[in-house]
């Protein structure tokens, strides 16, 4: 079972809309995976939230993590796509998943004990959040392990919630923008590669993925540092969810015991497909089939 809390959201573009947030479209792409997720999210009692359970029921997604909340509304990112392919997000304030309820213990929202928590930093924008998002994620069983997708967005972090949140990471995903910040945050500046083993000696980290856009991907895993490009798919529709669609793989394949170099090479040619698709994930779950078929169990040596 993967535990992933977190928000759940409208992406809305200049011509359409689609449901959004990281830990949705991470779980998306797990469950159309064939693995099982247990979702914890928080939406209003709005024609937004009710589309968003209508799409989760669809596809048979357990809803019994779905939060109402009959005071606020659904949270929703204003999507502006600039000149060089990427999108600067506009992210509403004071909206439902900033209330998510949590219980003290992981156990109690999952109903067992998880191999997996997913957790990021915008569900943590608050300071009530933060100080349940903290507690929850201390309590969890020493065998679970915890993947921290960071997803810095303009506004909605801090220090401390990056700090304490490095410390609950066994996973971490980052990108080449964020690492940079996250330097200057802890007041290190030393070289990339440097840094990154300084970060996983300091929070005890076992792997860390660095994303960087067209230029391809890096992971590390405390021993070594493997390195691929971005493979040649074709046109790019949009690079919104790429970032969560290679932090999909990069949990399946730790889950699967994948070596580095297959979590590697398959995170960023999935991540890749998505970006020839509008919006963060697939509607046609034939999508997903590829995927699936190469799934050949590789372990690591």
């Amino acid at each position: 079972m993967v535990l992933v809390i977190g928000e759940i959201l409208m992406d809305v573009f200049p011509e359409y809309r689609r449901i959004g947030g990281a830990p949705f479209n991470f779980s998306y792409h797990l469950h159309h995976f064939g693995l099982p997720v247990k979702f914890i999210s928080r939406i209003g009692d709005d024609d937004a939230g009710k589309e968003i359970l209508e799409t989760l029921r669809h596809n048979k997604f357990d809803t019994s993590g779905i939060q109402i909340d009959r005071d606020r509304p659904t949270g929703k990112v204003l999507v502006h796509p600039d000149t060089k392919g990427g999108h600067r997000f506009e992210i509403l304030q004071d909206v439902a998943y900033d209330r998510l309820e949590l219980p003290d213990y992981p156990e109690s929202a999952a109903g067992g004990t998880s191999q997996l928590i997913y957790f990021g930093t915008l569900i943590q924008r608050t300071p009530e959040a933060f100080r349940k998002v903290q507690q929850f994620l201390k309590n969890r069983k020493p065998q679970t392990r915890c993947l921290y997708d960071i997803n810095l967005r303009p506004g909605c972090y801090n220090s401390e919630i990056v700090d304490k949140s490095l410390c609950r990471a066994d996973i971490l995903k980052i990108n080449r923008e964020e690492i940079e910040t996250v330097q200057k945050m802890l007041g290190s500046n030393p070289g990339k590669e440097e840094f990154v083993a300084w970060l996983m000696k300091k929070y005890g980290i076992d792997m860390v993925s660095l994303t960087s856009g067209s230029d391809g991907s890096e992971l590390f895993d405390g021993q070594s540092r493997y390195t691929t490009e971005i493979p040649e798919f074709g046109p790019v529709a949009d690079t919104v969810g790429a970032g969560d669609a290679y932090a999909a793989v990069l949990a399946f394949g730790y889950l699967k015991n994948w070596t580095p170099a297959k979590i590697l090479s398959e995170a960023t040619g999935f991540s890749a497909r998505i970006c020839k698709i509008k919006g963060a994930v697939p509607r046609d779950r034939s999508f997903y089939e590829t995927f699936i078929n190469q799934d050949t169990g590789e372990t690591h040596a």
